[in-house]
């Protein structure tokens, strides 16, 4: 499907839907991104879902790629370390008990958007999965440390 055909059925989509709640959209891998997809958001006001998934461009290339916040919310995933199989990742991480691999520019990432938006006067939300590191509380006790010292 081209990103022209995804915008235009997205879009159609939004229209459709009831008004007063706030939506969000998480795409997985990078294709739609462009002019299209930023103005079709926006016209909504629906929020991109920022993701660290294994076939998505960093955090902030995503940023770079939608050149501003499309909602007054935002919402960031970090899902899985990028360009790595979800089947890899799952045997890498379990049992979920420790940081199996610190993932440093993801964190840093998370906190210029989280600094970003909430300079914007956004909502900000950031998911973070046990997959992301290996250990979820641990990654966002971390991310928190890294906040609170920025």
């Amino acid at each position: 499907m081209s990103t022209e055909e995804f915008c235009s059925r997205l879009d159609g989509f939004f229209s459709q839907l009831p008004k007063g709640f706030q939506y969000a959209v998480e795409i997985r891998n990078s294709g739609p991104f462009g002019i299209d997809y930023l103005q079709m958001l926006s016209f909504h006001g629906v929020a991109h879902v920022y993701n660290h998934w294994s076939s998505m461009p960093p955090l902030m290339e995503q940023h770079r790629l939608m050149q501003s916040f499309t909602s007054d919310f935002t919402e960031l995933r970090l899902l899985t370390p990028l360009k790595m199989s979800y089947e890899a990742v799952k045997k890498r991480a379990e049992p979920y008990t420790k940081i199996v691999e610190a993932l440093p520019v993801m964190r840093r990432d998370t906190v210029a958007l989280v600094k970003k938006a909430v300079a914007e006067n956004r909502r900000t939300y950031v998911l973070v999965n046990n997959r992301s590191e290996g250990n979820a509380p641990m990654t966002v006790r971390a991310f928190t440390d890294q906040l609170r010292a920025a």
